[in-house]
């Protein structure tokens, strides 16, 4: 009986006529020729990405996270997304290494010729140059590009909620970089203690700026709906015991007609989360 492969040697391929169609499959069980899973790195999701500065118009290349690469793995209460293999946060910030221009990502074309002018009366000509040359950005790297961003935010005087989004990000920040420490370090306790501290006072002033934001600006705010800013402080306003605060933004999320099921339903959460705590607030006084 011809094998299924017979007629392989008018082509050159008599060789493989006798071949087992599942050998492979076999060796595989047993754990024989597998090719190891490649290991996934950082850079893997980087790529360079052309840049044109709006303040003096140089061109130069930043490292952004390709679309569609990450894949989110879940999001802490506050909201700050949490990816496998890479924290994006990290690539959120674009820095002219000419004149010192940085802002974050969905902020960083817009500017007006007044607010490029202070820039360069004000940041330009003390700045020494952005000197990353890695492969990745370090959080050491990515938290000075955050404070750059904030000084150029208050340099061209940018709404509050712009610094307010940027204080929130830089909060979520150096709490993935804590999250990165190794626990068996020396001076790890030190370190870590250090980085709390540092993402309290971001959170403390990213609640202040999206408090003053929302009486004073219109919606939608660095890209987020009324619903999702006032979630986000009340997160914030528990976490520094002004619960007046947030039992009445709470309140008005969860019976707003324009937010969506889910919100309502975090805000449900949230809210039971307040309750506790002023309870325990309540017991310590006793």
């Amino acid at each position: 009986m011809a094998g299924i492969l017979s007629g392989l040697e008018k082509l050159g391929l008599g060789n493989l006529t006798e071949a087992s169609l599942y050998d492979e499959s076999k060796k595989n069980e047993k754990g024989e020729g597998e090719k190891a899973a490649p290991v996934i790195q950082e850079q893997d999701f980087l790529f360079e990405k052309a840049q044109q500065c709006p303040v003096c118009d140089n061109e130069f290349k930043a490292k952004t996270v390709k679309i569609g690469r990450a894949k989110l793995k879940g999001t802490d209460m506050d909201l700050r997304p949490k990816y496998e293999s890479i924290d994006l946060l990290k690539y959120d910030v674009i820095v002219c290494p000419k004149c010192g221009y940085a802002a974050l990502s969905r902020y960083f074309k817009y500017m007006t010729g007044a607010q490029a002018k202070l820039i360069k009366q004000n940041i330009t000509p003390n700045y020494k140059g952005n000197t990353h040359t890695g492969e990745v950005i370090s959080y050491e790297e990515a938290l000075e590009r955050y404070q750059l961003t904030l000084a150029n935010a208050i340099v061209k005087r940018a709404r509050a909620s712009e610094k307010a989004y940027i204080c929130l990000k830089s909060a979520w920040l150096i709490r993935g970089y804590g999250e990165s420490l190794d626990e068996n370090a020396a001076d790890y306790k030190t370190k870590k203690d250090e980085l709390d501290a540092q993402e309290n006072e971001y959170l403390q002033n990213a609640l202040e700026g999206f408090l003053a934001a929302r009486q004073s600006e219109t919606f939608p705010m660095c890209g987020m709906d009324e619903q999702t800013v006032d979630y986000l402080i009340s997160v914030m306003a528990i976490r520094f015991e002004q619960y007046d605060v947030a039992s009445k933004l709470i309140g008005s999320i969860i019976t707003s007609t324009a937010a969506s099921p889910r919100m309502k339903d975090k805000a449900r959460d949230l809210k039971e989360i307040l309750v506790q705590k002023i309870k325990e607030k309540n017991s310590a006084k006793k």
